[in-house]
């Protein structure tokens, strides 16, 4: 069995980390660099780096700070944000990622995953999915959460793994920042119709979310952001308690 991974996030506004609730009210939660250096020691799995503002305010993301954190950690991590053609996939790998995240450039022009999926390996692309409760579906939004695309979450799921992607990082925008737990059924209905491994985001607020999202979701990682980058639990608390509760994890 593949040990679940813990993946604490950044998202990056005018070069600091920020954290809001629901995608509003950011607040700051540090230097990047720094922060990434802290999860880096206490035995993250991996990092995500998001640019949270990149593709809205239409620019690149912020390649030399890629490259600063690049060279201050160990682990893997993955970039995302303002990512729009293959030259921009190269520079962020160069750079020293492991892996790119698309959302917005995806979902306008789907190709761009075949494309990178064949030039840099399935492995490097994970697919940003960004999904909020509508009547009878999960809708797709972009530009960080601020435009409704009409789009199936599910359906796009689907669609981005036959193009190649080789994860799905999976937000639910209901339960982004509210630490009331991680959307369960979202993330379950998105696991099983996916045969591509899953990253849970949004919503993560003590231990047991951790354990429900991967024992009754089937997530394949958790990503969670404010929980540590305030210190309320450390990467190493989240992975003891998961291990005493039977989850196959690294300590």
């Amino acid at each position: 069995m593949l040990s679940k991974r813990i993946i604490p996030c950044l998202d990056i506004k005018d070069g600091r980390v920020v954290k809001g609730v629901k995608f509003l009210k950011l607040r700051d939660a540090g230097d990047p660099v720094e922060v990434a250096k802290i999860y880096d020691a206490q035995g993250a799995d991996e990092l995500v780096f998001l640019d949270i503002t990149a593709s809205f305010e239409k620019r690149k993301t912020l390649v030399v700070l890629v490259e600063k954190i690049a060279k201050n950690i160990f682990m893997p991590f993955t970039v995302g944000g303002g990512i729009g053609d293959i030259s921009d996939i190269r520079d962020i790998l160069n750079a020293g990622a492991e892996k790119v995240s698309l959302n917005t450039q995806a979902v306008k022009c789907p190709e761009l995953i075949s494309d990178a999926s064949a030039r840099f390996g399935s492995q490097c692309i994970v697919v940003a999915i960004d999904a909020k409760k509508q009547k009878d579906c999960w809708e797709v939004f972009i530009n960080g959460g601020r435009t409704p695309t009409g789009i199936d979450a599910l359906e796009w799921a689907r669609k981005a793994a036959k193009l190649g992607a080789g994860e799905i990082l999976l937000t639910s925008m209901d339960t982004d920042g509210t630490k009331d737990g991680y959307d369960l059924e979202l993330t379950k209905a998105l696991t099983s119709c996916v045969p591509i491994p899953v990253i849970a985001s949004g919503g993560a607020g003590k231990l047991e979310d951790f354990y429900n999202v991967f024992a009754s979701a089937g997530a394949d990682a958790a990503l969670a952001a404010s929980l540590f980058h305030y210190q309320e639990y450390s990467i190493k608390q989240v992975k003891e308690y998961l291990k005493q509760k039977g989850i196959a994890i690294r300590l």
